[in-house]
């Protein structure tokens, strides 16, 4: 579960001390200042994973240094990688500089001096940040030198399933169970190494379950992204990741679902939800068949039918019916 915390319930004057000894405590010790520190406003969430740990950081204009002193007197020698999602992020380190926008990812490392900042002018920041352990990270120290404070695009590759996964922990997991936040820290790490490691053409030097594990995700993602166009299929999957259909094959036999029934299934799965809602009570069934690329109504209602035991017709009406019931009051 988060736990959060705001400035919001601090007097004005005691904020931006509060904000500072928070970050130094639960994130790492930083010299943090303001232009404004009058009209400071902060609010912080930390998400324990087992290994690891998740921080939501949100924040008007400041700048965070790392200095020597502060380094000699703790350090968690830990790789810390942020996802930008609110205003950018000037970042120093290691004689590297990068502004990273919103959607974008930059790597620091906490047993060395960095600058960062949030441009005044471009209003309150915010940063998702995953706290990596050193051993976390299966790639050796120096391969880092040319990735700190190097704008990482987040579109693109494992950078994109690695900000997708981050975004989803960062809205559910405060459902999660300790066991399960603990299973999702180990894949985070996984992500994260396999991100890195993409970046620095180093893939051959991570453990083979992380490389497997990774481009298995990697493909559900990219399955997950285009489930709208009929025209997606192990071919086409396979040639965007440069392997085989039939090496495709090979690679999901051994999660017990095929390729094309993971397609089935997140395709009707989308649909299912889509019937559901109120809101798109007006959209013909077979128009949100064809939204989640199914190529007939006919293909649709059969593949519903034994998957869900009713009709998409039917099940869309009792739907409707248990709305109304719940609304009906009592």
């Amino acid at each position: 579960m988060w736990s959060v915390a705001s400035s919001s319930g601090l007097p004005a004057k005691e904020r931006f001390d509060w904000f500072s000894d928070m970050v130094s405590r639960e994130v790492v010790p930083t010299s943090i200042s303001s232009e404004r520190p009058a009209d400071f406003e902060a609010e912080a969430a930390v998400l324990d994973l087992g290994g690891l740990r998740m921080s939501r950081l949100a924040y008007t204009p400041l700048r965070s240094r790392r200095t020597p002193a502060l380094i000699g007197r703790s350090d968690p020698e830990q790789y810390q990688l942020a996802l930008v999602t609110k205003s950018s992020m000037m970042m120093s380190q290691n004689g590297n500089d990068c502004i990273a926008p919103v959607g974008d990812l930059v790597l620091w490392d906490t047993s060395r001096p960095s600058d960062a900042r949030s441009p005044s002018q471009a209003g309150p920041g915010e940063l998702v940040v995953l706290q990596l352990p050193r051993a976390s990270v299966p790639l050796r120290p120096r391969h880092f030198d040319r990735l700190l404070a190097r704008r990482i695009p987040g579109g693109h590759a494992m950078a994109a399933v690695l900000t997708s996964f981050m975004k989803a922990l960062l809205d559910n997991g405060e459902h999660c169970t300790p066991a399960q936040l603990n299973h999702l820290g180990t894949v985070a790490a996984e992500l994260a190494a396999a991100c890195l490691a993409q970046q620095l053409d180093a893939e051959e030097h991570l453990p083979g379950e992380i490389r497997t594990q990774a481009l298995l995700r990697q493909i559900h993602a990219f399955i997950e992204h285009n489930l709208s166009d009929p025209e997606l299929t192990p071919s086409v999957i396979a040639a965007h990741h440069n392997m085989s259909v039939r090496g495709l094959h090979q690679f999901f036999h051994g999660s017990n679902e095929s390729v094309h029934a993971r397609i089935r299934r997140r395709r009707l799965e989308r649909c299912r939800s889509d019937l559901a809602r109120p809101d798109l009570r007006a959209h013909p069934v077979q128009a949100i068949a064809a939204r989640w690329g199914f190529s007939g109504p006919a293909v649709f209602s059969r593949s519903f039918r034994e998957a869900y035991g009713l009709s998409p017709t039917e099940f869309r009406a009792r739907t409707v019916k248990e709305l109304c019931a719940d609304r009906t009051p009592r």
